[in-house]
């Protein structure tokens, strides 16, 4: 298990984030029940013939990238989801926002089912929902200015407008954002990797969305350029009211900016509790591992948890918990049996047979 990125520094408005996002009510805006997703490594039908014992037969693989997610996200709040590489953050982002088909499953915006809808009928979620992408260099048409990347969705969504109407709207999303009007005229390349994160941002705020899907927009950025644009995240949650699917491995960030926290390992989400909770009391051993590593400067913290074994494929899954080969508080019931999210006396949600039955709580005391 890698260990997260360094800390960055700290966020002025974390506190103030926060405070806005949990004193909105407690209203459902987004639901995954039972998500799946399985990209095929079989090719195409002929490639997946094979003879086997003097017969043919069809054989398929697939890479199990997320399994049976089940997530709910708060109007308001930020939800941030955490979890080593490869352990399917991204492909729940975009297959929330479409970009991906869900292999099985339910996503619901606002209590209408999305992931079943075609392109024209989900064209009103479009503009309702937004997408930052990781890497501010490709995530810009080279061939566009930044005026005309900040006018496409404006026009895309309201094609009843009048250009200066686009072009007020534009203005309006680049002071909020600290933009300087003179990069209209210019281009993506000529600008730095924070800049050019700025501007996505933009973009995904033309169109005055209720929800971002933020997929680790600072992790291709410079360390002192991580506060700017976490703070300017966190301000147009409170001016906007937005609501937050955010992706991230960096658990300091996670610390100043999330409400509630999701971690997830293997395709799996194994824990969600709030952001004080989750790092006051990690329940779920994996988690207690992810958070141990965080480097820190006193002597009081929690030891560096060193689990054994490799992290399994997810084109072969392992039967039962998915962490059960790491785990070292694993029995015969977690190698045969896949946990359930079950719902603490505090709230916070853990999939692990050794929580439910008491045997970690037991090992801890002892």
């Amino acid at each position: 298990m890698s260990a997260p990125a360094s800390r960055i520094p700290a966020v002025a408005h974390a506190e103030t984030a926060q405070t806005s996002a949990t004193a909105r009510p407690s209203e459902t805006l987004l639901e995954i029940r039972d998500l799946e997703k399985h990209f095929s490594l079989s090719g195409d039908f002929l490639d997946q013939l094979k003879f086997k014992g003097g017969k043919l037969i069809r054989e398929q693989k697939f890479v199990h990238a997320i399994n049976g997610v089940n997530l709910n996200i708060q109007r308001g709040e930020a939800l941030c989801v955490v979890g080593e590489s490869g352990c399917g953050k991204s492909t729940v982002a975009r297959t929330v926002m479409g970009l991906l088909h869900p292999s099985a499953g339910e996503i619901r915006y606002d209590g209408t089912r999305i992931d079943n809808l075609d392109t024209k009928a989900l064209m009103p979620f479009r503009r309702r929902m937004q997408m930052i992408f990781q890497n501010p260099y490709a995530s810009l048409n080279p061939r566009m200015t930044i005026q005309q990347t900040l006018e496409e969705p404006v026009r895309l969504h309201h094609p009843d407008w009048s250009r200066q109407q686009v072009a007020d709207q534009v203005e309006r999303v680049m002071a909020s954002v600290g933009i300087d009007p003179d990069w209209g005229k210019r281009f993506g390349h000529e600008f730095s990797g924070g800049q050019r994160q700025r501007i996505a941002i933009a973009r995904a705020l033309a169109v005055d969305p209720e929800f971002i899907v933020a997929d680790e927009p600072i992790s291709a950025l410079d360390v002192s350029i991580q506060a700017q644009v976490l703070n300017l995240l966190m301000d147009a949650q409170r001016e906007r009211g937005l609501t937050y699917l955010f992706i991230t491995h960096d658990l300091a960030v996670v610390e100043h900016f999330g409400t509630r926290v999701a971690v997830m390992y293997l395709g799996t989400v194994c824990e969600i509790a709030d952001t004080a909770t989750l790092f006051a009391r990690p329940r779920h051993p994996y988690t207690q591992a992810l958070l141990s590593a965080i480097p820190r400067l006193d002597d009081d913290g929690p030891r560096h948890i060193r689990l054994e074994g490799e992290v399994p494929t997810p084109v072969n899954l392992p039967s039962g918990c998915v962490f059960h080969g790491r785990c070292p508080y694993a029995n015969a019931r977690c190698k045969a049996e896949v946990p359930a999210l079950i719902t603490q006396d505090d709230g916070v949600r853990v999939a692990c047979h050794a929580v439910e039955e008491g045997r970690l709580q037991a090992a801890e005391d002892s």
